[in-house]
């Protein structure tokens, strides 16, 4: 046996142990999930999907995925990509609802301007120009929220309409309604994700998908 071969055998061997590798730790992956989705308590449906919340695909989709997200919150800015990928990808499989939960300084006004888009059918546009330029009008402490409607409006958002209906009883109702739910359920940070009713604990952008998926197979 040459080194050639040798060197070709050992490479191999690597190969093999790396796929190995992998296998093992999507398997450990899967198992970690299914762990974690017994032990869980289930949320009673009604509290985490409520008529009012905006949501993304099919009402009938086998998985459920529902973000407890705050527009102020920077995680939540970082997570948007993946819960956006999520929807790009499950299109048919994954219904994503989305409630509010404002705990920054300023984020009422900004739910506020989210549901004056949903009126004008403007509420993804809208809330992605929210989330891209975040840093510059969600500041600590003294958040910026004319920027906020600035950024809206440069959106498309009808400005005329969104100002009379920003304090309308149905904005205020969803506001008290989100309010009501995350403290009868002990959401305590942003985002929060529950994944067909069970809260997820421990999520990176990979684990979030990755657990989506793997609902998503087993669905």
């Amino acid at each position: 046996m040459n080194r050639r071969t040798v060197l070709i055998g050992t490479s191999a061997i690597g190969i093999a142990a790396f796929a190995g590798g992998a296998l093992v730790l999507t398997r450990n992956r899967q198992a970690e999930a299914d762990t974690l989705a017994a032990a869980a308590p289930a949320v009673e449906t009604d509290m985490l999907v409520r008529g009012h919340a905006p949501s993304f695909g099919p009402e009938d989709a086998p998985v459920t995925l529902v973000e407890f997200f705050d527009p102020s919150c920077e995680a939540c800015r970082a997570f948007h990509p993946v819960v956006q990928d999520i929807r790009e990808q499950f299109p048919d499989q994954v219904r994503v609802v989305m409630r509010y939960a404002v705990f920054h300084e300023g984020s009422d006004e900004a739910v506020r301007i989210l549901e004056t888009a949903r009126m004008q059918d403007m509420f993804k546009p809208v809330l992605d120009a929210l989330l891209e330029r975040q840093p510059e009008w969600a500041v600590h402490g003294a958040p910026r929220m004319d920027l906020a409607w600035q950024i809206a409006a440069a959106a498309g958002l009808d400005m005329e309409k969104a100002q009379t209906a920003r304090l309308s009883p149905d904005i205020v109702g969803i506001l008290n309604q989100d309010a009501a739910d995350i403290a009868a359920i002990g959401v305590r940070q942003t985002p929060t994700f529950f994944l067909n009713g069970r809260q997820m604990r421990d999520i990176s952008m990979d684990s979030l998908l990755a657990d989506v998926r793997s609902a998503v197979e087993a669905s």
